[in-house]
């Protein structure tokens, strides 16, 4: 009994491994069959004329028997198709364990651009055309708000004037040569006055005596004369 319960238990657990692996064979086929590939991208880039956001996204091979080569980009939720690009098959020489990208050179400013896709373990993979417009990354950027204006320069202010040039000192004046003083002479003397002329003298003076009594004889007579009464 005891025996019969461990085989049971051992035939369960088998078919669980075994329903386990059924269920992630149609998974992992899928995965090669359509080459699912997760792509997260950090800054904007470009496969072929599609632009790719920064985000998370998802490269599938488009479920065709007969093109190989049809890439659709979906979202990260895979429920909208961002873009259906028809690539061209390329080749390397030896296949690696891991996705594999390889990109255009692109000029400075515009988005990187997507050349090759290699799935983990192909040989073949994906080329993409380059972009016939490189996208501009200042697209992509928010508006940067202007500058505010500068205030208007004040005028220049005008240079001092230059410091006149010192004059040159004048040549000193020769000084005159000292002249001999001149002599003092002495003053001419004043010539002497002329003396009086004097008057003739007379023989006697007794005359000019006899006159001024004469005179003082008159004088009284005039004076008694104004004296008297009229009669």
């Amino acid at each position: 009994m005891k025996h019969l319960h461990n085989n049971l238990r051992t035939a369960i657990a088998l078919s669980a491994v075994v329903l386990a692996a059924g269920l992630a064979a149609p998974n992992a086929h899928a995965d090669e069959w359509n080459k699912r590939t997760v792509l997260t991208v950090n800054e904007p880039i470009q496969i072929q004329n599609a632009v790719l956001q920064p985000g998370q996204y998802v490269l599938r091979l488009l479920d065709s028997q007969s093109d190989r080569h049809v890439v659709q980009v979906f979202n990260k939720r895979e429920n909208h198709v961002i873009a259906t690009i028809l690539a061209i098959p390329t080749q390397r020489l030896e296949p690696t364990g891991t996705t594999q990208f390889t990109f255009y050179e692109t000029p400075a400013g515009t988005a990187k651009a997507m050349r090759d896709w290699y799935y983990p373990g192909d040989l073949i993979g994906q080329q993409f055309l380059r972009p016939a417009h490189p996208y501009l990354l200042a697209a992509a950027a928010p508006p940067v708000a202007p500058p505010p204006a500068a205030p208007p320069e004040a005028p220049p202010e005008a240079a001092p004037a230059p410091a006149p040039a010192p004059e040159a000192a004048p040549a000193p004046t020769p000084a005159p040569a000292p002249q001999p003083a001149p002599v003092e002479q002495a003053p001419a003397p004043a010539p002497a006055p002329a003396p009086a002329p004097e008057l003739p003298k007379t023989a006697s003076p007794y005359p000019a005596f006899a006159l001024l009594g004469l005179a003082f004889l008159a004088f009284g007579g005039i004076l008694r004369l104004r004296r008297l009464p009229l009669r």
